[in-house]
């Protein structure tokens, strides 16, 4: 089943994962050590991670490595880029008209 990314990262623990893992590697018993909840939990949540494509496992050995897939966050930061520019236009144009009402009643 191909889950949505924006499904995935809706979960507060998969963006901790998420965040977790943005630095480096991990296993998936470094990851369940950073949270108050079973091996079996975090391994769900790295499936469904996995399956949306936003980590990717590598095995060394006998481990199995999890690490973020920059390319699906790009994914999720352009489809944000768009709501970021209507935002930015919005604040500048109450900035200017803040300014205009401050020059006003001087």
């Amino acid at each position: 089943m191909r889950r949505d990314i924006f499904q995935a990262i809706a979960d507060p623990t998969r963006r901790a994962i998420i965040a977790l893992i943005a630095f480096q590697a991990m296993t998936p018993n470094a990851i369940a050590e950073n949270f108050n909840t079973t091996r079996q939990a975090v391994s769900k949540h790295l499936r469904i991670l996995t399956e949306c494509e936003l980590v990717k496992q590598e095995y060394q050995g006998r481990e199995i490595y999890y690490s973020l897939e920059i390319d699906k966050m790009k994914e999720i930061d352009k489809w944000l880029d768009q709501y970021r520019k209507i935002w930015e236009t919005q604040f500048n144009q109450l900035d200017n008209l803040l300014t205009s009402i401050k020059r006003n009643k001087k």
